[in-house]
């Protein structure tokens, strides 16, 4: 009889054993599925970013996934298929049974897997792009770099020659002499014709209009003549994609990015006459930024007669404040006929000899600046390089010169680029990436909207024994 009092005991017993046992199986199979969510989700979204594009790291320093994954179509979608595809290998490697052939005793399947926020490349206007470029140029020693551009934008502010219409201040001049008009005088025939004036001004006006490259390089055949069609790149690219921006964690990483701080970067990416780069596809890739052409002749074209306009204005400065010059331009001035006839048109023909003069020696500038040479702001008279005598052969008279005191070419485009407004150097250095990742095997259609830095995923994982869980996550590059 005790015998069986045992028994029932023992049976009520294991019951209860076994109850525990199996609650601490189901609740240590709880945390598991949890635990391994998390690490599954951890593997897949880096997985994700270990995907980052090679040719935008080495040429660029940018750390971006492209969501073509090297096809022709970008979009969001193909990167939830990556997420998905490797958080659903790390949830059941074997499928149900093991290497071993046992059961999985989590049972664990992927659900849903979806990117509710990523940032693009081009998100607010490069904001994205250029929090990257902040964190790549922490540690480049911008402060010298860029107080010397900040001094030189304040002394061509200062003097007004960045603004400074010198075409409307001749103008002033030419109409004065047309207004007074030319003195006549009797023919043989006894008609009356006008004296010519003779003005050596006249043949430096007619130059104006010729191109200011074939003006000042002795081989202006040499130039590139590469062309692109930009509508096939972002700035002028319809149908941009766009993702939700710049994230608050990223922004707060990188603190607000400085626009000096941009353009030291374009600087050291990008090329520009006497220093392009092999790997551009535009030559003149800093030209570009700064007039958005779709040749490298009318990119440097454009900014050469930017850099004649700046030295034509600080040039006749310079003469007007020179009296040994001065003088000079009202003798000549004097020993045309039509003047000492009519001597109230001294003075106009004196200031279009003195205008003609500062384009003479603008030229000059121009021709050193793109041969490696320097030319101050502001000159002096040892830094003058052109006599009155040139008036008369303009191209003939322009020498070769990489000397001289001042600033260099590049320092000129700095200046340019410092005074440009963000957005169109920002949309401008994006199409300069497309163009050169394109040049590179696989990337053909390389699109820098269809990139991303940082993303937020949310997903679901389900477990055959009835438990689901859901999770959501940001990863990124900052």
């Amino acid at each position: 009889m005790r015998r069986g009092y045992i028994t029932v005991f023992l049976s009520l017993s294991l019951t209860l054993i076994l109850s525990l046992v199996f609650a601490v199986i189901e609740g240590a199979r709880i945390s598991a599925i949890r635990m391994k969510f998390e690490c599954v989700t951890d593997i897949g979204m880096n997985s994700v970013l270990a995907e980052y594009h090679r040719e935008l790291l080495k040429q660029y320093d940018l750390l971006f996934v492209d969501t073509s994954y090297g096809g022709s179509h970008p979009e969001i979608a193909n990167t939830e298929a990556h997420l998905y595809n490797y958080t659903q290998k790390n949830c059941c490697p074997g499928g149900e049974k093991n290497s071993s052939g046992s059961r999985d005793f989590l049972a664990m399947d992927m659900g849903m897997v979806e990117i509710s926020e990523y940032s693009a490349a081009s998100d607010d206007n490069g904001a994205v792009l250029k929090r990257q470029v902040t964190d790549y140029m922490d540690d480049y020693p911008l402060g010298a770099m860029l107080s010397k551009i900040n001094a030189n934008v304040s002394l061509l502010q200062s003097a007004g020659i960045a603004t400074r219409d010198t075409d409307a201040w001749r103008r002033q001049y030419e109409a004065e002499i047309d207004a007074i008009g030319l003195p006549e005088k009797e023919t043989e025939d006894g008609e009356m014709e006008e004296v010519p004036l003779n003005n050596p001004a006249d043949s430096v006006n007619a130059l104006r209009s010729s191109g200011v490259l074939n003006l000042v390089l002795e081989n202006p055949s040499a130039v590139s003549a590469v062309k692109v069609n930009l509508g096939n790149y972002i700035s002028n690219r319809p149908g941009r994609m766009a993702g939700t921006g710049l994230c608050a964690e990223a922004a707060e990483a990188a603190g607000v990015p400085n626009e000096l701080v941009f353009q030291a970067y374009l600087f050291e990416k990008c090329g520009y006459y006497g220093a392009e780069m092999d790997k551009s596809l535009l030559k003149y890739q800093m030209e570009y930024i700064l007039e958005g052409k779709d040749t490298d002749w009318q990119n440097l074209e454009q900014v050469a007669k930017k850099l004649l306009l700046w030295r034509e204005a600080a040039n006749m400065m310079y003469l007007l404040s020179d009296s040994a010059k001065m003088a000079e331009a009202q003798a000549l001035a004097m020993t045309l006929t039509a003047v000492a006839l009519m001597p109230a048109l001294a003075e106009p023909v004196k200031y279009t000899i003195l205008f003609a003069w500062a384009y003479v020696e603008s030229l000059q500038d121009v021709k050193t600046l793109l041969g490696g040479g320097r030319v101050p702001i502001f000159k002096t008279a040892a830094d003058w390089k052109t006599g009155i005598g040139c008036l008369k052969n303009v191209k003939g008279s322009l020498t070769e010169d990489s000397g001289g005191s001042g600033l260099s070419y590049k320092e000129y485009l700095q200046i340019m680029v410092f005074l440009q407004d963000a957005e169109s150097r920002t949309e401008r250095a994006m199409d300069i990436m497309e163009m050169d990742i394109r040049q590179t095997p696989g990337n053909a259609v390389f699109r820098l909207d269809g990139c991303f830095d940082t993303y937020q995923a949310h997903l679901e994982v389900t477990s055959r024994f009835g438990y689901s869980y859901e999770m959501t996550r940001r990863y990124g590059f900052y």
